[in-house]
C-alpha cells in the first residue's frame, strides 16, 4: 500500500544565516536546499571540496539565485574546526541555524582522528561540541536554533568511560553509540546551560531515520566503496518505500528542529 507523502511547512528564512555540516550529499545536501529555497543564506562546510562545488552546483540548479557557499571543514581535525570558527567570526555576521548533521558510522576498523581520538566519537561529537564553542558568540548574536542529530543507536549505545577512544578492543557499532550519546548529552547541556547563563541559544535534537546515504561507511578511503549486506538491504527496502524513509523525508525532523516556532 502506498504510504501518503509527508513535509512540513518552512517559514520564511531571508535574513537567517544558516550552516548545515554534511551538506555535501544525503540528509545533509537536503537539508540546506530546503533552507536555501526558503530564503536563508546558507553556509556548507565541507571537507571535499570537490563534492562540496558540486552540492552548491545541486543546489543551484534546485533553487535558482540560492545564496549559498562553502567553507572548508574537517571537524576529525580540532584545528581545522578552529580555523573555520576564526573565519566566521571574522566575517562577523550573525548565526542563526546551525544544523549539526554530518558524521561517520562504523568504520569497519578502528580509525583516529588527527588529534589522536577514535573516528567517530572525535568527529561526531568532539567536532560539533568544538564547532559549537567556537561559535558561540556569533550563535548568542543570532539568538540561534542548535539543530544535532542523533541516531537509534543512541538508545542502545553508552558511554564507555573506561576506555572512550576504543583503544583496547573496538567495536565499530558501539563506539559509534557512545558517539551519538555523547553528541545528544552535549546538545541536551547546550539547552540548559544557555537557559541558565541566558544565552538566547535553543538547543534541539533530531532524528533522521533510515535512509540510504553515506553515513552506512566511513571516510572515502576506509569503507566507503566496501559493499555490505545492510547497505543493499537499507537501499532496497528503501527504495520500495518499505518500512524505511528516502533522503526527502529523512531531511524533515531536522527542518523543523531549526525552523518551527513550535520546537522550542
Amino acid at each position: 500500500m502506498a504510504r501518503t507523502p509527508i513535509d512540513i511547512v518552512i517559514p520564511d528564512l531571508s535574513g537567517r544565516r544558516a550552516l548545515v555540516t554534511g551538506a555535501s550529499d544525503g540528509v545533509g545536501l537536503g537539508i540546506a536546499t530546503r533552507l536555501a529555497a526558503a530564503g536563508a543564506q546558507v553556509v556548507m562546510p565541507v571537507r571535499n571540496p570537490r563534492k562540496g562545488d558540486a552540492a552548491l552546483a545541486t543546489i543551484r540548479e534546485r533553487v535558482p539565485g540560492a545564496d549559498v557557499s562553502l567553507r572548508a571543514l574537517d571537524l576529525s581535525s580540532l584545528a581545522s574546526v578552529e580555523a573555520l570558527g576564526r573565519t566566521l567570526r571574522d566575517e562577523g555576521r550573525p548565526v542563526h541555524l546551525l544544523v549539526n548533521n554530518a558524521g561517520v558510522m562504523t568504520p569497519p576498523e578502528r580509525q583516529t582522528t588527527d588529534d589522536g581520538h577514535e573516528l567517530q566519537f572525535g568527529t561526531n561529537h568532539l567536532g560539533h561540541f568544538a564547532l559549537v564553542a567556537h561559535l558561540l558568540p556569533l550563535l548568542r548574536a543570532g539568538q540561534a536554533r542548535v539543530t544535532s542529530q542523533i541516531s537509534i543507536a543512541a538508545g542502545r549505545g553508552a558511554i564507555n568511560w573506561d576506555d572512550v577512544d576504543w583503544e583496547r578492543s573496538y567495536d565499530g557499532m558501539k563506539a559509534y553509540g557512545q558517539s551519538k550519546v555523547a553528541l545528544g548529552l552535549f546538545g541536551l547541556e547546550l539547552d540548559r546551560r544557555s537557559a541558565e547563563e541566558g544565552w538566547g541559544v535553543t538547543s534541539n535534537l533530531s532524528h533522521p531515520g533510515v535512509a540510504p546515504t553515506n553515513l552506512l561507511a566511513a571516510r572515502p578511503e576506509v569503507g566507503r566503496d566496501r559493499e555490505t549486506v545492510g547497505r543493499r538491504l537499507i537501499r532496497a527496502l528503501s527504495s520500495r518505500g518499505v518500512l524505511l524513509g528516502t533522503v526527502d523525508t529523512a531531511t524533515l525532523p531536522a527542518l523543523y528542529a531549526a525552523t518551527s516556532p513550535d520546537a522550542r
